[in-house]
C-alpha cells in the first residue's frame, strides 16, 4: 500500500465534510421515521376491516375521533388497540415535521440546491437528499461515475479485470437511489418529456415497470450531475431527448 501511495495509484475514499455530516444524518433519520406510519395505518385498516367490514382510507384513519371508534367497534380492547396506533401516528407526524424544520434551518441553500428545485419531480425533501448525499460533485470525474454511485446503472462484480457476476446491489448510495426513483415517479406524472420517454423504455424492457422507471431515474441522475456541476437549470428536452 505504501508503494501504491508513493506511485499515486492508490484509490482514495471520499471523507464527507464534518460540518454537514450532522444535517445529513438528521435527514437520514427522517427517511427512517417516515416509513413507520405505514405499519400503524395498515394495522388500523386491518382491525377496522375485520370488525366492521368497511375499508378505511388513510385520510379517514387520521381523522377518526375516539367517540366514533366506540360506536364502530364493539369491544373496548379493540378501541384501545386502534387508539394506541392513532396516538403513535400523531407523535410520528410531529417528529417528522420537527426533523424537516430543523434540516430546513441548518441546510445551507447553495446555488446547486436552488437549481435542483427546477427539476419537475424534485421537491424540497428530494433536493435536500440529493444535495447532502452527493456532497462535492467534483469527486465524480464523469457522469457515469455519479450515476453508478446513485445505483441508476447495472452493477457488475469484477475481480482482476474479469467479470464475476451481476447484481452487486450494495454498491453506491441507497439514499440517492431512493431519491432518484421517487423523482422518476413524480416526473412520470408531471413531466411531458418523461411521460413520452417512459412508454418507450417500458416496451423495450418487455413491460418491466421497474427497469423502465429506473431508466427515467438514470436520466434524472445524469441531468442532476450537470446541474450540480455547472449550476444550470433543468432542461427536460435535453435530459430526455
Amino acid at each position: 500500500m505504501a508503494h501504491l501511495l508513493r506511485l499515486g495509484v492508490l484509490p482514495e475514499g471520499y471523507i464527507y465534510p464534518k460540518a454537514a455530516r450532522a444535517v445529513r444524518d438528521l435527514l437520514r433519520k427522517r427517511a427512517h421515521v417516515v416509513r413507520q406510519p405505514t405499519a400503524n395505518v395498515l394495522s388500523v385498516q386491518n382491525i377496522m376491516a375485520r370488525n366492521t367490514g368497511a375499508r378505511f382510507s388513510v385520510k379517514r384513519i387520521h381523522e377518526l375521533p375516539k367517540q366514533d371508534l366506540t360506536t364502530l367497534l364493539a369491544e373496548e380492547t379493540q378501541v384501545l388497540a386502534v387508539t394506541s396506533s392513532l396516538v403513535v401516528l400523531d407523535g410520528l407526524r410531529h417528529q417528522i415535521k420537527r426533523l424537516e424544520q430543523t434540516v430546513q434551518k441548518r441546510l445551507h441553500h447553495t446555488p446547486s440546491y436552488e437549481q435542483l428545485l427546477t427539476v419537475q419531480g424534485i421537491g424540497t425533501i428530494l433536493a435536500q437528499t440529493i444535495t447532502l448525499e452527493t456532497g462535492a460533485i467534483s469527486r465524480f470525474p464523469t457522469v457515469g461515475n455519479s450515476a453508478s454511485y446513485c445505483r441508476c446503472v447495472d452493477s457488475t462484480k469484477m475481480s482482476n479485470g474479469k467479470r464475476k457476476g451481476t447484481g452487486n446491489v450494495k454498491n453506491g448510495n441507497p439514499y440517492l437511489a431512493w431519491a432518484y426513483m421517487e423523482a422518476a415517479q413524480f416526473a412520470m406524472r408531471f413531466q411531458p418529456e418523461a411521460q413520452r420517454f417512459y412508454p418507450r423504455k417500458l416496451a423495450q424492457s418487455r413491460n418491466n415497470t421497474v427497469l423502465a422507471r429506473k431508466a427515467v431515474a438514470h436520466k434524472l441522475s445524469r441531468a442532476c450531475y450537470d446541474i450540480l456541476r455547472d449550476l444550470v437549470p433543468f432542461e427536460a428536452t435535453k435530459a430526455f431527448g
